[in-house]
């Protein structure tokens, strides 16, 4: 058994290579020999957002405070509240953040493979995301 202690590991800001706006990353737990999987919790401010990305093994978001955005090319962007769960498909083009209006905090939880967890695209432009 392990307990990892609130505040043992530091916040860090999300890189602006990543995000748009004001993003507080929260690491929750790392992956290890004995598991694949790492979460955070994200904590976006009104109008901040992911750049488009994929996940090789997919990744999971637990909305936890505020309103939020999510976004699978092709498909409309999607509301989300406390309590919903987002589950993206392995390397599904996607983009998760606040609305223009209020802030969200979500922990997302996604695995390694090869050493990998993400790979970062294009950021969403501000001209579409002032669309929703």
């Amino acid at each position: 058994m392990n307990i990892t202690r609130t505040g043992a590991q530091p916040s860090v800001e999300g890189p602006g290579d990543w995000f748009t706006g004001s993003v507080r990353i929260d690491p929750l737990f790392s992956a290890n020999e004995a598991r694949r999987s790492a979460a955070a919790t994200v904590t976006f401010e009104p109008g901040a957002r992911t750049a488009w990305h994929t996940h090789p093994l997919g990744q999971t978001l637990i909305i936890i405070a505020g309103l939020g955005w999510v976004q699978k090319e092709g498909s409309p962007v999607e509301e989300v509240h406390p309590g919903d769960v987002v589950w993206f498909e392995p390397n599904e083009k996607h983009w998760h953040g606040a609305t223009a209006s209020n802030g969200m905090s979500h922990i997302a939880i996604q695995e390694h493979v090869n050493g990998k967890v993400v790979d970062w695209l294009e950021k969403v432009s501000d001209q579409d995301y002032s669309k929703f």
